[in-house]
């Protein structure tokens, strides 16, 4: 069974990004162009005045939301070349960088960045990610109250120093920390989600408020609503989860694990047919959803169908990597 992932890892995975910046996508600036009118205007007056870093900052811009972050960094570089003294363009450039995973990479970007304006909160914020990275933690403090003594009302700054505590095991600072985040932003959802994890480990029924309060600040964010689910149905009260599931669906029929953790539920309930039709759904939203593809074979090995079972096992093994509960699965059904 899937549980709710750490928000710590989702934070730490969402600083990272989750493209592979050198593979990119096999688009090129020819064909992005054609797609994009306002990409190639910027390219043509950057033909036009192919010395105006500004230019290639904009592009850069573009060139990311279109997640093409090889050339973003390409164009950022020039912007750099022509005018070194924007601590901006620096700090942008580190960014990307980071998100891909290229911590060390990183660092000497958002080093200048402050280098050239020591008041600049963005830059210092993430030099603070970098050292929560990389588990210095008396690093990430002295970023972290940088910030703050210029700017007391940061809600980030505030929400990195919980993380900080938490990942120190300080878990009385961490909250206090947490809570000071929400406090100074009512919408600042990962505060909300890190109080809400704390509390369910403990399990608090507050982790359901937080969740609740996590959900409202960003409606977006259907991991808050499947944390809720998943308080109920660590608790082994599967109605109040499935009432939270259906909640989810009818809110984003696209979230495949809603799917999936009710036809898990429904296994528990001894209903593999109903199950499967879950586990079909999920697959549809999610075709890679590896552990999806290994309770649909469970249901039609119990529905007694093994050869759609060893259909579905070996899509499983596909995607999840051929762990060993799929080749024990494939070997039962092929006997």
């Amino acid at each position: 069974m899937r549980t709710l992932l750490s928000w710590s890892l989702f934070l730490l995975l969402s600083f990272l990004g989750s493209c592979d910046l050198f593979l990119g996508n096999n688009t090129d600036k020819n064909e992005a162009k054609d797609e994009h009118p306002e990409l190639t205007d910027v390219t043509n007056k950057i033909s036009e005045d192919p010395k105006n870093p500004m230019l290639y900052v904009a592009r850069s811009r573009m060139y990311h939301q279109l997640k093409q972050d090889s050339l973003a960094i390409i164009d950022l570089k020039k912007a750099i070349q022509l005018d070194s003294s924007k601590s901006e363009y620096h700090s942008a450039l580190g960014q990307i960088l980071f998100d891909h995973k290229d911590v060390s990479g990183s660092v000497p970007y958002f080093q200048k960045a402050i280098e050239l304006n020591p008041n600049d909160e963005v830059s210092h914020l993430k030099m603070a990610k970098v050292f929560l990275f990389t588990a210095e933690y008396p690093k990430a403090f002295i970023e972290i109250n940088t910030v703050l003594r210029a700017n007391v009302y940061n809600p980030e700054a505030y929400f990195l120093k919980g993380m900080c505590y938490k990942n120190m095991k300080d878990t009385a600072k961490a909250i206090s920390s947490f809570q000071t985040a929400v406090q100074t932003d009512p919408k600042f959802s990962d505060g909300y989600m890190q109080l809400a994890l704390i509390h369910e480990a403990r399990k608090s029924p507050l982790a359901l408020q937080y969740f609740e309060n996590a959900f409202k600040a960003d409606p977006e964010n259907m991991e808050a609503l499947y944390g809720q689910g998943m308080y109920w149905q660590k608790q082994e009260k599967y109605e109040e989860a499935k009432k939270v599931y259906r909640r989810m669906i009818g809110l984003n029929p696209g979230f495949a694990k809603s799917y999936y953790n009710t036809g898990w539920i429904l296994l528990q309930q001894d209903s593999a047919d109903r199950a499967l039709r879950q586990f079909d759904l999920a697959i549809k939203n999610q075709p890679d959803y590896g552990d999806a593809w290994f309770n649909k074979g469970i249901c039609l090995e119990l529905l007694e169908k093994p050869t759609e079972a060893q259909s579905a096992y070996e899509q499983a093994g596909v995607f999840l990597n051929h762990p060993p509960k799929v080749n024990e699965a494939l070997q039962r059904v092929k006997q």
